[in-house]
């Protein structure tokens, strides 16, 4: 996962205040990832833990620890609190927008834009699961 600095350029999309937290909380994850294990995108869905104090970091962790096997590209994502927001990002945050805003023609569109059809239902479970801990919050 790279970590890059935002450009002068404006931020690739708006994400609505409401959703600000999502996004930090997510880029947290992700610095935290960094340095961890390589981690199986399909072990990784088995292990999550149920508990819902734990399930919200779990999902996160462990879509964030595989989305490069999703993904052509190195997932960019910046640390938390930069304003600007990477195609990454955006794309991620769209998805978590989508299922909490019951869009699953928009959802469906953003996983199969974008994920090899090995690895959606993976991914897809894991925004989901993201989606519904955060809307939790």
């Amino acid at each position: 996962m790279a970590f890059a600095s935002p450009s002068s350029r404006p931020a690739a999309d708006h994400i609505p205040a409401e959703w600000r937290g999502c996004l930090n909380q997510l880029r947290m994850i992700a610095l935290q990832c960094r340095s961890a294990a390589y981690t199986d995108l399909f072990k990784a869905c088995a292990l999550l833990s149920t508990k819902q104090d734990r399930a919200r970091d779990a999902h996160a962790q462990a879509l964030l620890k595989c989305l490069r096997q999703a993904v052509s590209d190195q997932p960019v994502f910046y640390r938390p609190g930069v304003a600007e927001v990477s195609f990454d990002e955006a794309w991620l945050m769209r998805a978590i927008m989508a299922i909490a805003s019951r869009d699953q023609d928009s959802f469906s569109f953003l996983i199969r834009s974008r994920v090899p059809k090995l690895h959606q239902r993976n991914i897809a479970f894991l925004i989901k699961g993201i989606s519904e801990q955060f809307r939790q919050v």
